[in-house]
């Protein structure tokens, strides 16, 4: 497994109002970011989420520790080839109580050996960067030190991103568009993970208590997508976070998902007219996505616990396909 270092040179000034990160251009990696491979076959179910913020139970001012904890049994029973974790994984990254309480929390997804591939959120790089990334890899040695890297699996390939990076320039920004530019012809679906959302209907305004607008860095990285999406026979599809609900776009051949819904305090979202899922709840949630040859099926799964008793829905559900031409190109 190839190796990729820490970069102890460059400090990000963190913004806690706004909730986000300034990007940088970093220095080469020593080694090349961690290519991951996972054995598994079509069809095959894996589950997608992020914004849970393990933290003391106790104090739910940083997240709701009873949605949480729900959310992670019930994937736990699904039973899923892999979780794909969009960041903010824990409320402080530099609190090794946190971390603690990851430990004690996720172990039943340890006890059934489901695989977790994060993605680093601007909450786990709170405080000292360096004590940050050392719990965070501590708790995922596969990376090897990688804050971007690869994961195979079947006919999928998994690209998770540090959005406190450039995504477009830089090393990191090199890397995914030789990923982009050289798909394996034996992959149907490019999955892009990362914190920050390239499209929401949330804003800085906070018109209903909370949101954030997207970022430059993360709408450049869309038109990237989307140029490149035309020449493609595999389909790419986006998961991010930051934004505590649940949405789905559409842009130039690429779906887009915000699937921030796993604990942090969620908070209904002003919707734009156009979006293809309208809601004026707040949504805790995950996605359930069902991969075969060919398709994919993603599923919201929302919880509701305000009377007391876990009610589950599934309000949201969309399949991905890729092109019949471009299927039948491949001799499928």
């Amino acid at each position: 497994m190839k190796r990729f270092r820490g970069l102890p040179v460059v400090i990000f000034f963190l913004s806690c109002a706004a909730c986000s990160r300034s990007h940088s251009q970093n220095p080469p990696p020593a080694t090349p970011p961690a290519e991951l491979q996972l054995q598994v076959s079509t069809p095959f179910q894996f589950v997608t989420y992020g914004d849970s913020r393990f933290h003391d139970p106790k104090d739910t001012d940083a997240a709701n520790p009873t949605v949480r904890q729900t959310l992670v049994q019930a994937i736990a029973q699904v039973h899923p080839a892999f979780i794909s974790f969009g960041g903010d994984i824990v409320y402080n990254g530099f609190d090794a109580n946190d971390w603690k309480v990851w430990d004690s929390e996720t172990a039943v997804w340890r006890e059934n050996k489901i695989p977790v591939f994060p993605a680093l959120g601007n909450h786990d790089l709170h405080g000292d960067e360096k004590v940050a990334l050392a719990n965070y890899f501590q708790r995922f040695p596969d990376l090897k030190n990688s804050r971007y890297y690869s994961v195979r699996a079947a006919n999928t390939l998994l690209l998770a991103l540090d959005s406190s990076l450039d995504e477009t320039s830089g090393p990191q920004g090199q890397w995914l568009a030789e990923k982009l530019d050289h798909v394996p012809g034996d992959v149907d679906f490019v999955f892009i993970v990362l914190h920050h959302p390239p499209y929401t209907s949330s804003s800085d305004a906070k018109k209903f208590g909370g949101g954030h607008s997207a970022r430059s860095h993360e709408q450049d990285m869309a038109k990237m997508l989307e140029t490149r999406q035309p020449n493609l026979r595999a389909r790419i599809v986006v998961f991010s976070g930051h934004v505590h609900n649940y949405e789905r776009h559409e842009h130039g051949g690429v779906t887009y998902f915000v699937t921030g819904g796993a604990g942090a305090h969620a908070y209904p979202i002003e919707r734009a007219p156009d979006d293809p899922f309208q809601s004026k709840e707040i949504n805790y949630h995950y996605l359930l996505v069902d991969v075969d040859s060919g398709k994919l099926k993603v599923t919201m799964h929302r919880l509701d616990l305000t009377s007391g008793t876990a009610v589950w829905t599934t309000p949201d559900s969309v399949v991905i396909s890729v092109p019949a031409a471009k299927a039948a190109a491949k001799g499928e």
